[in-house]
């Protein structure tokens, strides 16, 4: 079992940037796969970003490469979502989550309960 809390979520202006960080708690966080995704209010949710166990290989959407970059620290437990160039479309429940299987198909079995983003246009 694997308990996962996000932080980092807020109000930010257009063009600015944050960092979000998931802390896990339970066994074994670097063997899971981790990921980021977003819920914008009245939309499904979407993938964001993910990263492999030891940080050797990342993922994500169109709509945030190069501007976002997953990373984390196993010794500390962490994954963190740094953004930048935020864009008001960015606006959305972060969440984060883990998982397994290969990355690129990956069973995502555990979930956070979501920091806020708000980018105001």
């Amino acid at each position: 079992q694997v308990q996962l809390v996000e932080s980092g979520g807020g109000l930010v202006q257009a063009g600015g940037s944050l960092r979000l960080s998931c802390a896990a708690s339970g066994r074994s966080f670097s063997m899971y796969i981790m990921g980021w995704f977003r819920q914008a209010l009245g939309k499904e949710r979407e993938f964001v970003a993910a990263i492999s166990w030891n940080g050797g290989s990342t993922y994500y959407s169109d709509s945030v490469k190069g501007r976002f970059t997953i990373s984390r620290d196993n010794a500390k437990n962490t994954v963190y979502l740094q953004m930048n160039s935020l864009k008001p479309e960015d606006t959305a429940n972060y969440y984060c989550a883990a998982g397994g299987g290969d990355i690129a198909n990956v069973q995502w079995d555990y979930w956070g309960q979501g920091t806020q983003v708000t980018v105001p246009s």
